[in-house]
């Protein structure tokens, strides 16, 4: 059982992450329609919630804190609003002037990579600049409100900095020329990608924590305090952060909800609704 267990924790990125994309490309590759990525998503989903509970990082991270439902609204709000995006994309495309320069000879494999690469760099900026500028904070403290990481707060987001991410992410591969199938295998990445990287699973990554973005890695972000979760930004891939000089890890460190939240805003508000209207208000502080 213990051997197995130690497997399990190995096997779970290359199963999911790598298993999931490679899936999904073949998929795609041999003609089938967009519908085929949903239900690889929920696959992905429940082989990550069921590990959650084999093999969890922190038990008590299993355990609903009066978050679940509101978890799940944003993440049906926030998928359904990507989905709509990549059916959009053909409006974008066209009121978008860009270079269609798009290597469409490559193999499907090699595009989506691409994809994930230039989409990260928009992302991790995105981000980056939302710790430090205070009206992006507002909208982005949502999801650094969390007091436990587990699979589903990946999704956790308010929809304003949902889309600004998105834009951020996307639109460079707008400029140049992103097929439909290339957009709809990178919204499928991100969110398998989200999955892993709040995931409660006690996965080994070893030396992949210094090219992926994964939980062991990313856990340090959500660390409540200023300066000591500014760092880890990358959604895909550490790269970026390396550039910014914010890419940290420490083999050490173990987590607890102790140190998750938001230390300046111990209190903020923990419904969906409330969440919604949260960036809004005045503040007497911001990060």
């Amino acid at each position: 059982m213990i051997f197995l267990k130690e497997l399990s924790k190995l096997a779970f990125v290359p199963v999911v992450l790598f298993g999931s994309l490679a899936t999904a490309s073949y998929l795609i590759s041999s003609g089938y329609s967009y519908g085929v990525l949903p239900v690889l998503l929920g696959l992905a989903m429940n082989v990550s919630f069921g590990m959650e509970r084999v093999i969890p990082y922190e038990k008590p991270w299993n355990e609903n804190h009066d978050d679940r439902w509101r978890d799940v609204l944003h993440a049906v709000v926030n998928e359904s609003g990507s989905a709509f995006s990549v059916a959009l994309l053909p409006v974008f495309s066209a009121f978008v002037s860009g270079f269609d320069i798009w290597p469409s000879s490559w193999p499907l494999w090699g595009q989506l990579l691409l994809a994930i690469f230039i989409a990260d760099c928009g992302i991790t900026c995105v981000h980056y600049a939302s710790h430090h500028n205070p009206i992006l904070w507002r909208f982005h403290a949502v999801h650094h409100s969390v007091k436990r990481m587990y699979g589903f707060n990946g999704l956790m987001k308010h929809p304003i900095h949902q889309m600004i991410e998105t834009l951020g992410g996307t639109f460079p591969l707008l400029l140049l020329g992103i097929p439909m199938d290339i957009a709809a295998l990178l919204a499928f990445a991100v969110a398998v990608q989200l999955l892993l990287q709040h995931s409660n699973v006690d996965m080994r990554i070893g030396p992949l924590r210094h090219v992926l973005a994964l939980a062991p890695v990313h856990r340090f972000h959500h660390i409540k305090w200023p300066g000591q979760g500014d760092v880890n930004f990358g959604l895909f891939t550490t790269i970026w952060d390396r550039l910014l000089g914010t890419a940290y890890y420490e083999v050490s460190r173990k987590f607890t909800s102790d140190d998750l939240g938001i230390g300046e805003e111990p209190d903020y508000p923990n419904t969906y609704i409330r969440q919604l209207a949260q960036p809004f208000k005045t503040y007497d502080q911001t990060k």
